[in-house]
């Protein structure tokens, strides 16, 4: 066997280890079971993508909506249903 050392955000790894725990895992058996399906696929086995509500293109439509929104009335939070048609 062998042993890793990780630095990770103390709130994450408090709410990751209750999860675990739910599920009847502590951190090193998720990371262990982690560990095989990444050799099981031949690589991560979820998709990581970034979120496109937090792209560049998305945010400067977000915030030309806002200034439409403070201009000719409106509230901000209805930028989140102009958001959700468009995608």
């Amino acid at each position: 066997m062998s042993s890793i050392t990780i630095r990770v955000d103390e709130a994450d790894k408090k709410a990751v280890e209750q999860i675990f725990k739910d599920i009847g895992l502590n951190i090193s058996s998720a990371t262990n079971a982690f560990f095989k399906q990444v050799i099981m696929h031949g690589g991560i086995p979820f998709e990581l993508k970034s979120d496109p509500f937090y792209s560049k293109q998305n945010i400067k439509r977000l915030e030309k909506s806002a200034k439409e929104i403070e201009k000719n009335g409106g509230e901000t939070h209805d930028l989140k249903a102009f958001y959700d048609e468009k995608f």
